[in-house]
C-alpha cells in the first residue's frame, strides 16, 4: 500500500492537520502576548519568570474550575498518580510542564538580544531538527519513521520558510557572544518542545488529553514558583501589574496547543505536528504584523508561509515507513 493511500484511508489525518495548524497559531499569539507581559512587569529575568508564572496560573485555574464542574475529568486526575504507581508511566513522562515552562520563558528572555527574527530561526531549526531525530529514534506514540529524503525536504522546507520570512529583519543591538548564547538558548528551547510533545503524546495515552494539560499547567506553575521566589534575591524592582486584559489571556493560548499537540502526535508523530505548527506560527506572525501595524502583507511572509505548508504536503504525503 502506497503512502498517499495510506494517508487518503485515514480521513482523520488530514482533518487533524488544521488543528495543528492552529496551535502553532496559538503559540504565536501566546509568545506576543507573554513579552508583552513581561515588558508591562519590568525587565531582567524576575519579570519573565512572574510572566511566565501568570501565564500558567491563570491556565491553572481555568483546568481544575473545568475538572470541578465536570466529573469526568475530576476521576480522571488520578490516572498519572495510579499510572506511575503501575509502571505505565515514569516518573517524567507527566513532568512536560517543567519543558513548557522553559519554553514559554525563553522568547522572553532572548528577545531582547535576538530580534524575534533570529529567535525564531534558532528556535525553528531546534525544532525541526529534534523532530526528526525524535521520530527516527521511535520516541514519539507515533512509532519509529526512517530518516528518507522527503522528511529531510519537508524539515528543510520549515527552517528555510523561517529565514525567508525573517530575512530582511535584524537581530537586537547585543554583543556578538551575547548574541551567539542567547541563539544556542532559542535553539535549546525548540529541542524542548519536541521533548514536551513527545512525553506528552506518550503519557496522553494512559492518562488522556485533558488531565496530561492540567499536569503541565500544575508542574510548569510549581517549578515557576519556586524560580520566581529564588529570583526575589535578584536586585531590581518589579512594576504594578498591567490592566489590559488580553495581556492575561496567555494561559488560555497555553492550553489549547498543549492538549492539541498531545492528541495529534499520537497520529502523526513530532515531526508533521512541528512542521504544522511552525506552519501556524509563521502564517500567524505575519498576520499580527499588519494588525500591529507594521505594514502589509509581505511577499516574504506569504512565500515563508506557503513554503511552511508545502513542508507539511511533502511530509503527509510522503509517509515515511515505520522502521523495527
Amino acid at each position: 500500500m502506497t503512502s498517499a493511500t495510506t494517508t487518503s484511508a485515514r480521513p482523520g489525518r488530514l482533518l487533524s492537520v488544521p488543528l495543528m495548524l492552529v496551535a502553532g497559531a496559538l503559540v504565536a499569539i501566546q509568545s506576543q502576548i507573554n513579552s508583552r507581559l513581561a515588558e508591562g512587569l519590568g525587565e531582567g529575568l524576575r519579570a519573565v519568570v512572574l510572566a511566565a508564572t501568570v501565564n500558567f496560573g491563570s491556565g491553572l485555574v481555568v483546568l481544575s474550575a473545568i475538572a470541578l464542574v465536570l466529573p469526568v475529568h475530576r476521576a480522571g486526575a488520578r490516572g498519572p498518580v495510579g499510572a506511575v504507581k503501575r509502571g505505565d508511566l515514569r516518573w517524567y513522562d507527566v513532568a512536560g510542564g517543567l519543558c513548557a515552562a522553559y519554553i514559554v520563558a525563553t522568547p522572553a528572555l532572548t528577545v531582547g538580544a535576538l530580534g524575534i527574527s533570529l529567535f525564531i530561526v534558532a528556535f525553528t531549526a531546534g525544532q525541526a531538527v529534534s523532530a526528526l531525530a525524535a521520530d527516527r529514534l521511535g520516541l514519539s506514540p507515533g512509532g519509529r519513521h526512517a530518516l528518507t529524503a522527503g522528511r529531510l525536504i519537508a524539515a528543510g522546507l520549515a527552517v528555510l520558510a523561517v529565514l525567508v520570512k525573517t530575512g530582511t529583519q535584524t537581530h537586537g543591538s547585543a554583543a556578538r557572544d551575547t548574541v551567539i548564547v542567547f541563539a544556542i538558548i532559542a535553539l535549546s528551547a525548540g529541542v524542548v518542545q519536541s521533548v514536551q510533545q513527545t512525553v506528552n503524546g506518550r503519557a496522553s495515552i494512559v492518562a488522556g488529553t485533558f488531565v496530561i494539560t492540567w499536569a503541565n499547567f500544575a508542574v510548569a506553575f510549581v517549578a515557576l514558583v519556586v524560580v520566581l521566589a529564588l529570583s526575589l534575591t535578584v536586585v531590581g524592582d518589579l512594576s504594578p501589574f498591567p490592566t489590559a486584559p488580553w495581556l492575561y489571556a496567555g494561559g488560555l493560548c497555553g492550553m489549547g496547543f498543549i492538549a492539541i499537540a498531545a492528541w495529534t502526535v499520537q497520529m502523526h508523530g513530532v515531526l508533521v505536528l512541528s512542521l504544522c505548527m511552525i506552519g501556524g506560527q509563521v502564517i500567524t506572525a505575519e498576520i499580527l504584523e499588519v494588525l500591529a501595524g507594521s505594514g502589509p502583507v509581505s511577499f516574504a511572509g506569504l512565500a515563508g508561509g506557503g513554503l511552511t505548508l508545502l513542508g507539511v504536503v511533502i511530509a503527509l504525503w510522503l509517509r515515511p515507513t515505520r522502521s523495527g
